[in-house]
């Protein structure tokens, strides 16, 4: 334990004690019905009203704010999967894409959502607050989405020209559409950059980790928010992919829309509840944690000694943290050996550096599972719509696009056994609060992940097998006469693997963290599958092009019934075994950053 930090602790909370005491008094003289309170009422220190008073506990955040706050979540996330779910079918239909450039096209679009929010989250803990940058972006994405529903409309007049239309009209039209068709998209994935981290740290904000009751309440709201978005995904997947598919692009594009719209009011309803951060004159968090690997660089020559005396000096005992990364430690000393204010680091401000940095390996190691993670929106679905998708009801066929629904379905059902059933027996056995490691978790869900991979490619075998059976390999547009339901597997188990890795890498990278950088923290959880869209991108074309040529059927053939999908699973199955590997490694040396929680 870092006992250095823990007298700090124990200093700052005297203070607020001391703070509190105060303003007991002060009240209890200014208005005598104060006398009948207790002593120590039940404001929140560090916290405001949306009037700028101090917040009480009684009135404000905790469920009734978070359930605001996971509606508005829930809204984002219908009209984000209700675009991403079914693109790839958008993209090779109406626009004419090839399969491989249409999963190229949805994988680039889903990197750009996903790294976008370390942008919205510098704005948002360094200039807007997250509160504003949440409205802000909501009124773009509600932007973005009525572009896109254009879009299509465009697409609806030019196809309606018929023969008689002119051919270069037509083309221009064409290419305007594209042109409005991707601006928009990329519009809604700007405005998700700056919605998705300030919704779940700002959600997250309103419980206070001092308050043990309040802090287990806040491990539970990151399991129900992920609960949140996936019954709004399953909603989207269960009813939007339907109309986009039979009734009409344009609508399928308007209802997010309005979805958003109405998600917005919501979130504004409980601005009177909501426990808003302060945010002092102090110079923002990113820059003050940039000065300390700036000054450790400068300090590059600065003997080892000298900054054990500073340590002895600071009164800093040898622990694992103070022992790690122990190069950044030479902030504490300026390069001149002054040590006037703003020329040298805090103890804590080094620390802080320490948590970003030790956040490296294990951002690293998650890659692979974000590689994986992008095929159930692109090659599965592809898959899916080459297979007998009939049901009992006459005449109905099952979108495609719809099958991602059992990913949601999955998680929806198995969330509230993880949170009510799962975690108090692991409490029970091993003591932690959270039953069992947030590291545990994720890793958890990659073993998960693993087993689902190796699944889709065996079921992708029977595919393949079925359809050179009945001699359907160079006939694509006929039905393969093989059950869609043989999908279910692996995208339950996709499901289960995110209830386990994907909740657990947004609680890791928000509680290790400091306060003032947890959207960034956020946003860096969102940026590993940024990443890992844009290295399945890169992967696919790579393949696309050694696989192809000299009269070879690729990978990713347009036909699948002489593509190798199967051949693609089982290499994400290997190599997600070596991420795997390489993530345990790092967890063995990885220290937790203790910011008022105990794993």
């Amino acid at each position: 334990m870092n006992y250095d930090l823990l007298l700090q602790s124990d200093h700052w909370l005297s203070l607020n004690y001391s703070k509190t005491f105060i303003r007991a008094i002060s009240m209890s003289i200014s208005d005598p019905s104060a006398a009948q309170t207790p002593l120590l009422d039940d404001t929140i220190d560090g916290c405001l009203d949306y009037k700028g008073r101090p917040v009480r506990r009684s009135s404000s955040g905790c469920w009734i704010s978070a359930s605001f706050i996971i509606v508005v979540e829930i809204a984002e996330r219908f009209a984000y999967y209700g675009i991403s779910s079914n693109l790839i079918t958008y993209l090779t239909g109406p626009l004419g894409e090839s399969t491989a450039t249409a999963a190229a096209q949805v994988n680039a679009w889903n990197g750009a959502a996903s790294l976008l929010p370390l942008l919205g989250a510098f704005i948002a803990d360094s200039f807007l607050g997250r509160y504003r940058t949440i409205i802000l972006a909501s009124l773009v994405y509600i932007l973005g989405l009525g572009l896109l529903a254009l879009s299509a409309t465009l697409g609806s007049i030019s196809s309606s020209g018929g023969q008689n239309a002119d051919d270069i009209a037509l083309s221009s039209s064409l290419q305007f559409q594209v042109i409005l068709f991707f601006s928009s998209l990329y519009l809604v994935a700007f405005a998700q950059g700056g919605h998705k981290p300030c919704v779940q740290a700002f959600g997250a904000d309103q419980f206070d980790t001092q308050d043990p009751e309040e802090c287990k309440a806040k491990s539970s709201f990151f399991n129900w928010w992920y609960f949140g978005m996936c019954a709004g995904t399953l909603t989207t997947l269960s009813i939007l992919n339907y109309i986009q598919d039979n009734l009409s692009w344009v609508l399928g594009f308007a209802i997010p829309g309005i979805v958003m719209a109405v998600g917005l009011v919501v979130f504004l309803l409980g601005t009177m509840t909501y426990r808003y951060s302060v945010k002092g004159d102090e110079e923002s968090p990113i820059v003050t944690v940039g000065r300390v690997f700036i000054l450790a660089v400068r300090n590059q020559k600065t003997s080892y000694s000298a900054i054990a005396a500073e340590e002895e000096a600071r009164g800093i005992l040898a622990t694992e943290s103070s022992k790690q990364f122990k190069f950044l430690n030479k902030a504490l000393l300026a390069p001149d050996g002054s040590k006037e204010q703003g020329e040298v680091c805090s103890i804590r401000e080094v620390e802080e550096a320490k948590a970003v940095i030790r956040l490296a390996p294990i951002w690293a190691t998650s890659l692979i599972y974000a590689i994986a993670f992008a095929q159930s929106s692109t090659f599965f679905t592809k898959q899916g719509a080459t297979m007998d998708r009939s049901t009992a009801m006459m005449g109905f066929e099952i979108p495609a696009a719809s099958l991602q629904s059992f990913i949601s379905l999955s998680v929806v059902l198995f969330i509230p056994i993880y949170d009510r059933i799962f975690v108090p027996l692991a409490r029970a056995l091993t003591g932690k609060q959270a039953g069992i490691t947030l590291l545990q978790r994720i890793g958890s869900g990659m073993v998960i992940s693993t087993i689902s991979l190796v699944i889709a490619a065996v079921v992708e075998m029977r595919r393949l097998k079925i359809a050179e059976e009945y001699g359907l390999l160079d006939k694509p547009n006929v039905m393969v006469p093989m059950s869609v339901w043989w999908l279910v597997p692996q995208y339950a188990l996709y499901g289960l693997a995110d209830v386990f890795t994907m909740v657990g890498l947004q609680e890791f990278f928000y509680d290790q963290m400091p306060n003032e950088l947890r959207s960034v923290g956020l946003a860096l959880y969102l940026s590993i599958f940024g990443v890992g869209s844009f290295l399945s991108s890169f992967l696919i074309s790579a393949i696309e092009n050694l696989t192809s040529g000299d009269g070879r059927d690729s990978w990713f053939a347009n036909n699948l019934n002489r593509a190798h999908l199967d051949y693609f699973f089982l290499l994400l199955a290997v190599l997600s075994a070596v991420g795997l590997t390489l993530y345990v490694c790092c967890t063995k040396y990885y220290i937790y950053a203790r910011w008022g929680r105990t794993f």
